[in-house]
């Protein structure tokens, strides 16, 4: 790291002086986090744009405004880029049942009581966070308490990671969802000849799809109540990761009446009514802080539900290797359609098995080394014999540092020792392009970015579990870290000449913090407070 000397400045001339801009930013210490990952102490914006950046005497004597900070030496960093997340999932999930880190089914039933009451009425029960393997026993649950408590209102509890939920018998039969019924993709799971409401994958969708459509005041009160609590935590700009072309005409439609600030890029939902849409016949869409440029695409479930695709059993479900949510002709068939287009694939790939297939279907469209910037979203568990499959193909690991740190409690149980070292292999997966995207896949995981910081450099969780790190060998530097959770996240978008840095003529979205990052002790990272949040130089928080 080196400091920064009057980068914009030397473009200035004399007649500039004393030149007047919205926001001035002084006595700080800037990490640019440019190439050189050069600190300043100074900075002006104009227009929702720095124009210059340098020493406190160069930005206070060449610029005047009516806004100026003192940031009394606290350090200033770009705002913070969650490069995987459900952002539209995460504000549904505030005005439902929070069932995070519940540690038995009783307290998850507990809470659904609790909800039901405080809102009356027939309308369905949604809820999210339930994890079977916090349980005592780690079995999953029925729904026969759901029966009893609920036989005429519809409820269905969506698992952690999304991939799994329990539905009361009430909404199987809105569903019409029968005995021994089979789909590709999806399992409804059954005991005794009953079914138990448990759903996985594809089958969650023949549930959910009767859940009446959300309204605009839905979003409202969705999108409003996540962007406040994202600002606090120094994120301005997130990765929704699938949403419809409905979803987006609401983001759109908000944002332009300014009501969310959020800048925000998305993937299409891999949908029919998707490739119809004015957002991918139109090649696209962008606006000043809305960005519509990639698919997303699933290729297996989760590690936890046994979903996720494994090229071998899983040790702890012999003869159990997982399963493709569609066929490998489908992945096929979308590369063809997105190789000679400017969107992104964007493929949700956990095991081994999975990762494989994506890569090489990658492979046959990309042909080596290229800038179409395709993903693979988690890159979770991958044979040592395919990680050259990235580097060679310019293939994109979009990963999740808090995966790592929550499921390193049962994912050898999942996989063997052996297996395990291919999983959560984060240095291995940077060294294959020499960058790395980061995010957290909130509302599976927490939005805190610490958290993020915490699991990469220390591969330790909040409770600084386990003392000397998960594999300590794949934790990466904190420069990294810092890089994979602002520049990298925005390359990973192709938004890298527009955020993602504090560099003249980017956006001004940055964010001051109670202490530095790069300094503090391991077991202060989460104790950092983010004091203030800016977007296009707008403070937001």
């Amino acid at each position: 790291m080196r400091h920064l000397f009057a980068i914009a400045i030397v473009f200035l001339c004399s007649s500039c002086i004393n030149q007047r801009v919205d926001l001035i930013v002084h006595h700080a210490q800037i990490y640019t986090v440019n190439n050189d990952f050069a600190t300043a102490e100074a900075m002006a914006v104009q227009d929702g744009k720095i124009v210059a950046i340098g020493t406190n005497d160069e930005i206070l004597k060449e610029y005047k405004s009516d806004s100026v900070v003192d940031a009394k030496g606290a350090p200033v960093y770009p705002g913070f880029i969650d490069a995987h997340a459900h952002f539209v999932g995460y504000g549904q999930s505030l005005y439902a049942v929070d069932l995070m880190f519940v540690p038995t089914w009783e307290e998850a039933i507990a809470r659904v009581k609790d909800f039901a009451a405080k809102h009356p009425g027939k309308s369905w029960i949604r809820g999210r966070g339930w994890d079977q393997n916090r349980f005592p026993g780690k079995q999953f649950p029925t729904n026969a308490e759901l029966n009893a408590l609920f036989p005429d209102r519809p409820v269905l509890l969506e698992r952690v990671d999304g991939h799994a939920s329990i539905a009361n018998d009430f909404a199987l039969n809105l569903a019409g969802v029968k005995p021994g019924q089979t789909m590709v993709g999806g399992q409804f799971m059954m005991q005794n000849g009953k079914l138990t409401g448990l759903l996985i994958d594809n089958a969650v969708g023949v549930v959910e799809r009767n859940v009446p459509k959300a309204t605009s005041d839905d979003y409202k009160n969705w999108l409003t109540a996540a962007q406040q609590n994202c600002f606090a935590t120094g994120l301005t700009t997130i990765t929704d990761c699938g949403l419809s072309p409905d979803d987006i005409d609401q983001i759109d439609a908000l944002q332009k009446s300014n009501e969310l600030k959020m800048r925000l890029y998305v993937m299409l939902s891999d949908k029919s009514s998707s490739y119809s849409s004015k957002y991918f016949t139109g090649g696209g869409y962008t606006t000043d802080r809305l960005f519509v440029k990639g698919v997303k695409v699933y290729s297996d479930g989760a590690l936890g539900s046994r979903g996720a695709c494994l090229l071998h059993a899983y040790t702890d479900k012999l003869g159990w290797n997982g399963f493709l949510l569609s066929s490998k002709a489908h992945f096929d068939s979308i590369a063809a359609k997105l190789i000679n287009t400017d969107f992104q694939m964007c493929t949700h790939a956990i095991g081994d098995s999975a990762n494989r297939t994506i890569l090489n279907v990658y492979a046959k469209y990309l042909k080596g080394k290229n800038d179409k910037r395709w993903r693979i979203e988690h890159a979770q568990i991958v044979n040592p014999a395919d990680f050259h499959l990235f580097g060679d193909n310019s293939i994109i690991p979009s990963v999740q540092p808090t995966h790592g740190t929550s499921d390193m409690y049962w994912a050898e149980d999942r996989l063997g020792k052996e297996r395990l070292k291919g999983g959560y292999a984060y240095k291995q997966l940077l060294e294959q392009n020499n960058w790395l995207p980061l995010g957290t896949d909130f509302p599976v995981e927490e939005i805190n970015p610490f958290k993020t910081f915490l699991a990469s450099v220390a591969r330790q969780d909040s409770k600084g579990f386990p003392a000397g790190g998960f594999q300590m060998e794949n934790a990466l530097t904190r420069e990294q870290t810092i890089r994979g959770m602002t520049i990298w996240a925005a390359k990973a978008n192709r938004m890298e000449k527009i955020v993602g840095s504090l560099e003249v003529g980017k956006k001004a979205d940055f964010i001051i913090l109670d202490k530095d990052l790069m300094k503090v002790p391991t077991d202060s990272i989460l104790h950092i407070k983010v004091k203030n949040t800016y977007v296009n130089g707008e403070r937001v928080y």
